[in-house]
């Protein structure tokens, strides 16, 4: 029972969250000019390419994850982690993160593989997906510093938590125990059971992680990254060209709005819910989209249809599945 209740709220508190922020977002917005807006000055062609795009950047990841298992050892077909990779993202827009977990169920019931083997893979996959947002974060910095200097000055109390989690000495003092921790039981002798088992999980953990820096084929794992990412940033990029309001907007413009978006989906909320929004309508308006209507339409339609694409490959893996379940009874 505690169980159930405890993922009730998993699901609830992210949600409701995600609708707060998005009821403040828009409740303030003339709905009706809006839908004036998305009935008839959108370019919806500029919308159906950026979906084209998204499908690519799922089937990318899916490459390069094919990659990193093939440097474990392990070759997994390809349809498998397609449907790994479409999965992921339907089931995060249930519950945040539980797409990883679910992802490593799937590909090691299916390839009979170890779980935390696969569990390791994807958090080196998702660690590169960290360093990539940070180098992003970087060039925005330095390209295009008067604009997150604007947002920043803005929304000072994003300004103000940065600063507090850097400076408070809490995560430092965590750091320290956990290291010391996985120290005092690697040197452990004795052969408790529980401490074997943590012992054999971080083992497959660090191996997974490992084979990124150890992979012969690093040179096609970078290419995979900035493709992935490449893809990533034109999703949102051909948007702009959808609206006559953000046309004029240039490719570092587009980057700003790309890197603040992803900042805003790092936070754990079903797809971003909310907080993408208030993200991309905030620098919108720094770049001189003040026309609040205007802002909130576009938030709407590119992170709109970004969702559309993940449910409807979400419903195509499950019944593809569905159906390698009745292939898999009938060969028995």
């Amino acid at each position: 029972m505690k169980k159930i209740v405890r993922n009730i709220l998993k699901f609830l508190i992210p949600l409701c969250c995600g609708i707060a922020i998005f009821w403040a977002l828009y409740s303030r917005l003339d709905m009706e000019q809006i839908a004036r807006i998305l009935q008839s000055e959108i370019k919806y062609g500029w919308i159906i390419l950026s979906m084209i795009v998204g499908v690519v950047s799922h089937i990318v990841r899916a490459m390069r994850w094919q990659l990193q298992l093939r440097a474990l050892g392990n070759p997994v077909s390809f349809r498998t982690l397609t449907n790994a990779i479409f999965g992921t993202y339907a089931m995060n827009l249930l519950f945040p993160r539980l797409g990883e977990v679910w992802r490593c169920g799937y590909v090691a019931r299916r390839e009979d593989m170890s779980f935390t083997l696969l569990l390791g893979s994807v958090v080196s996959d998702r660690l590169m997906d960290t360093v990539s947002v940070i180098c992003l974060i970087i060039a925005v910095f330095f390209l295009q510093m008067h604009v997150l200097l604007d947002f920043l000055k803005q929304y000072p109390m994003i300004e103000e938590t940065i600063f507090s989690i850097v400076s408070s000495p809490y995560p430092y003092v965590f750091i320290l125990l956990f290291v010391g921790a996985m120290i005092w039981l690697f040197k452990q002798k004795k052969e408790y059971r529980w401490i074997e088992k943590v012992k054999g999980m971080l083992r497959n953990l660090w191996y997974g992680f490992r084979t990124v820096l150890t992979m012969k084929q690093k040179t096609r794992f970078i290419i995979y990254t900035v493709l992935l990412w490449t893809c990533y940033y034109l999703q949102l990029y051909f948007c702009i060209f959808a609206f006559s309001d953000t046309a004029h907007l240039g490719a570092l413009a587009a980057l700003s709005l790309f890197v603040m978006g992803s900042i805003g989906m790092g936070i754990p909320v079903q797809g971003g819910f909310g907080p993408w929004h208030l993200a991309v309508m905030a620098t919108l308006a720094i770049y001189g989209i003040t026309d609040k209507n205007v802002a909130g339409s576009f938030a709407l339609v590119a992170h709109g249809s970004q969702m559309v694409v993940i449910v409807l490959l979400g419903i195509y893996t499950f019944f593809s599945i569905l159906f390698e379940k009745k292939k898999t009874q009938v060969d028995k």
